[in-house]
């Protein structure tokens, strides 16, 4: 039987997106797609999909199955069918109109309906974090819905036989960990730089078409999507300076002054 891993993956704005170009919908209280600049596939979500592939290098193509799932409004076809061109084996795409500005817990929702719709599976592979929001909830709410251990910030992700082997990475360190299957795992930027799409990958990608679910094949509907953590307020924060010239007579007089000043300042 082949081991069949499942990938996560969002579309989200591009972050190397300059502020000035940044379009804040402060009435609905969410970010809105730059026009003139494409999105992405979530920098962690690339990580993710590597380590799935790296899993089916190893242990050959005919024996492992890679799906990649994602949730969203609306897709930009040439940015999230990336994973096939590096070598997905199935691309599914639950999109909605509801499914804009879902919170974490509603975003797992989706996709465990989704999961339990593509059937058996023997590990989910998760980006640590979206870039968008940096929230880090989803694969956790994902491993708690389908009842799995889940194993977070890996750098390594091996399958030896019938268990996953994670090495993780700790503020002082790494650490190794192993699991039992079906589990969850995952992946930080520490695991690598993906891989390139190869031209026979993208030329593959070009002929082959995402499998489409809307909300009502998952069995939901949007009244239960609403928000458990509404978002009270989304702005981009500002900064401001001032500048202040300390003159005096010599070092030991400008010195003098410069803790007069701060001291006026409640700062000493």
């Amino acid at each position: 039987m082949p081991l069949n891993i499942i990938v996560t993956a969002k579309q989200v704005i591009d972050p190397e997106t300059p502020a000035s170009a940044l379009r804040l919908n402060s009435q609905l209280k969410r970010m809105e797609t730059p026009p003139n600049i494409p999105p992405v596939i979530n920098g962690f979500d690339e990580n993710a999909i590597e380590a799935a592939l790296r899993i089916k290098d190893a242990k050959g193509a005919a024996n492992v199955k890679v799906t990649v799932i994602s949730a969203g409004k609306s897709f930009v076809l040439d940015v999230i069918k990336k994973p096939l061109s590096m070598g997905a084996d199935e691309l599914v795409l639950v999109q909605d109109d509801a499914l804009e500005g879902l919170d974490a817990f509603a975003t797992a929702q989706v996709l465990l309906a989704a999961i339990k719709k593509v059937g058996k599976f023997d590990l989910v592979v998760c980006g640590r974090q979206a870039s968008d929001y940096d929230q880090a909830q989803v694969p956790l709410f994902l491993a708690e819905g389908l009842g799995i251990p889940c194993v977070t910030i890996a750098k390594k992700v091996e399958v030896p036989e019938s268990k996953l082997v994670v090495e993780r990475v700790l503020p002082n360190g790494t650490e190794e960990v192993e699991a039992t299957l079906p589990a969850l795992v995952t992946v930080s930027n520490e695991l690598g730089q993906p891989r390139y799409p190869t031209l026979r990958g993208i030329m593959m990608a070009t002929r082959k078409q995402p499998t489409t679910w809307k909300l009502g094949d998952l069995g939901l509907s949007p009244a239960a999507l609403q928000p458990k953590v509404p978002i009270e307020q989304l702005f981009v924060p500002t900064s401001q300076r001032q500048c202040e010239f300390i003159n005096g007579e010599n070092e030991e007089d400008k010195g003098r002054k410069l803790a007069l000043k701060l001291r006026e300042a409640k700062i000493i």
